[in-house]
């Protein structure tokens, strides 16, 4: 129930706060910002952990962000959470749940 409910109806969030999402199956993931009032970017991820796309995202908008490709994970952050860190698509995140 949580990840369908994802980041809608939040107000705030911390710096450093977001929210990943983790399926049972790579494939294609679109992620809309209907309900959402917090500005957010979004990382579609590997298995391996590395950044396949980045897309930033509008409060209350039904605009379809989706993967480059197949993925299992993604996480969201504040908007420009991951530019203000350099991190771009290509990098590769560590640790659980990410395989090396």
């Amino acid at each position: 129930a949580q990840q369908a409910t994802g980041m809608m109806f939040r107000k705030e969030m911390g710096a450093n706060e977001g929210m990943l999402f983790a399926n049972a199956q790579a494939e294609v993931r679109c992620f809309w910002m209907r309900n959402t009032l917090i500005p957010l970017s979004i990382a579609f991820i590997d298995d391996d952990g590395r950044i396949v796309n980045i897309a930033d995202m509008q409060p209350q908008s039904d605009v379809s962000h989706c993967s480059a490709k197949p993925v299992r994970f993604a996480l969201e952050m504040r908007q420009g959470w991951f530019a203000k860190r350099g991190i771009t698509a290509g990098a590769r995140l560590r640790g659980a749940p990410f395989r090396p």
